[in-house]
């Protein structure tokens, strides 16, 4: 049985207004999968990376073990969030070091996973999404 190669697009965003809360769309070309989820977070910066997080996540939990032949794209309109997983800004914040371990060791059981900045009109639905509670 060959095993299915895949690529996705990811847009994630999180929010800090009015409590916490993520906007997650999974692209995979013949289907968006949409979600939004209340969050616990301290500040905004944490809501940006429990986005990503959950996008990883919720990949591995629809296509299971096939995820290792994946590559998938994750737009964010967080500059700290894609700086700080290219390896290009420090990380100075405990609990964002947490969470930094926590995304890089989901990226690990995909085939690739990319990181890339839009502005934040790139990134309108996810972030509507994110501040629907």
């Amino acid at each position: 049985m060959k095993e299915t190669e895949g690529s996705l697009n990811v847009w994630v965003d999180g929010s800090f207004s009015n409590g916490a809360g993520i906007g997650v769309v999974i692209d995979d070309g013949k289907k968006k999968r949409v979600y939004k989820k209340s969050v616990q977070a301290k500040t905004n910066n944490q809501a940006e990376y429990l986005s990503a997080i959950f996008a990883l996540k919720k990949i591995k939990q629809i296509f299971g073990k096939n995820v290792k032949n994946f590559t998938v794209k994750v737009h964010s309109d967080s500059q700290l969030l894609v700086s700080q997983m290219l390896g290009k800004w420090k990380i100075k914040d405990d609990d964002i070091k947490d969470l930094f371990i926590e995304l890089h060791n989901l990226t690990l059981d995909f085939k690739k996973v990319d990181f890339i900045h839009v502005p934040r009109k790139e990134n309108k639905l996810a972030d509507k999404l994110s501040k629907a509670r």
